[in-house]
Parts: structure tokens; C-alpha cells; sequence
């Protein structure tokens, strides 16, 4: 269990941005991950692309790489368990520092729920002006959630604030002070 412990601090530190997060770890035989390990992208369902690409061009300001249309054979049909009449666009977005981070599939011809509530995922995102881009999200009329502020591990301050996209998506921004 405290082996758990320390490995979630870790990673919590590491989603931070924070350098040191590693220095001086140690888990006695445990590795935080293989060498070939390597997150590559979220991927997520939306009703409508170019919507979405309002938060997540326009606002957060992700690039896009590219659009384009799946295929019926698309490996998104079993893995997502979308039926074979559902059309498929799908777009990748990359940061300054991330290449192809972000995908976004839009799903036509078939209806999708929202996430539940309570959420169970979310994609946390460090963003340099946490108050222009929650005034941008507020603008498009999507619901945010309080800011708070906290610490990381090491001890710098940072505040993190939440909101709700169009589809129902949970994305919590972080600005380190």
C-alpha cells in the first residue's frame, strides 16, 4: 500500500510538470514504467468536430494535424463498439511540446450518451493563463467548476480549475504560480 502511495505521488508530481518529481525515487524493484512505455494519446468522442474544436483549437489552443474520415474497417468500431452505420471524422491535435497528444473522434448517424455523473475520467491540462482560457470556456457557455489553489509534493503553488465540455468531457487546467 505505501508503495502505491508513493508511486501515485509520483506520477501526480509528473502530471504537474514538475522536473524533480523523480529525483531520488526509489521503489525497491519497482519501476514506474518499462522503457518501451510511452503515453501517446486521450482519445475522445464528440457529437460534432468542429464544435469541439472550438475548446480545444480555439480556446486551449491545441494544432490540429489533420481531419479525416474513417474507414468502415477502422480499428474505432470494436474498440469503441460503434455500430457499422455510425460515420467516423476523426482529427489529431499536438501541443508546442506534444506531437499528436489529443485526438478527438466525432460519431454521425447514431446517438451517443454523455459521460456519467460523477465523471470518471478527466484530462488535465497545464495551461499558462488559467483565467483567460476559463473566460473563453464561460463564453461558450459551458459550466466550470471553483478554482482552487494547492501545492504540489515539492512544495510550488499552483491553481487548477475544471470544466465540462461540450460532450460531457471532464478537462481539469492547471497554471503553476
Amino acid at each position: 500500500m505505501q508503495r502505491a502511495l508513493k508511486t501515485a505521488c509520483v506520477l501526480f508530481a509528473c502530471l504537474l510538470g514538475c522536473s524533480t518529481a523523480l529525483e531520488g525515487y526509489s521503489a525497491e524493484g519497482d519501476s514506474l514504467a518499462a522503457p518501451t512505455v510511452e503515453f501517446r494519446r486521450a482519445n475522445l468522442v464528440v457529437t460534432d468536430l468542429d464544435r469541439a474544436l472550438q475548446v480545444y483549437r480555439d480556446v486551449l489552443g491545441f494544432v490540429v494535424d489533420g481531419i479525416s474520415e474513417s474507414s468502415r474497417q477502422s480499428y474505432s468500431y470494436p474498440v469503441f463498439r460503434f455500430p457499422q452505420q455510425a460515420k467516423l471524422r476523426f482529427a489529431t491535435l499536438s501541443t508546442s511540446r506534444q506531437l499528436r497528444t489529443l485526438a478527438l473522434t466525432e460519431v454521425k448517424g447514431v446517438a451517443i450518451e454523455r459521460p456519467p455523473v460523477p465523471h470518471l475520467a478527466a484530462l488535465v491540462i497545464r495551461v499558462d493563463d488559467i483565467e483567460a482560457v476559463i473566460l473563453a470556456v464561460r463564453e461558450l457557455g459551458l459550466e466550470t467548476v471553483l478554482a482552487t489553489r494547492a501545492e504540489t509534493p515539492e512544495g510550488d503553488g499552483f491553481m487548477e480549475q475544471a470544466f465540462v465540455d461540450f460532450d460531457g468531457h471532464l478537462i481539469v487546467l492547471y497554471q503553476l504560480l
